[in-house]
């Protein structure tokens, strides 16, 4: 599984998931983009997203996205 992590979240959490493939927004250079930008560049790349990005849900049209 590729799982993402967001700006919000410790890019340390990957040692609380092995076996899968964990970027986090950082540490791969996307840091400050909107979420509408991270979420398009995102999927196609990762499988799931984790955030505690409470308003998310609310600004985006999420079940157009590809990503969890």
């Amino acid at each position: 599984m590729r799982i993402f992590l967001d700006e919000n979240l410790d890019w340390r959490l990957e040692k609380f998931l092995p076996g899968h493939e964990i970027k986090s927004v950082p540490r791969i250079g996307w840091a400050g983009l909107k979420n509408g930008r991270l979420l398009a560049r995102a999927q196609g790349n990762f499988d799931i997203l984790v955030t505690m990005d409470g308003s998310m849900a609310s600004q985006q049209n999420l079940p157009k996205i590809k990503i969890a």
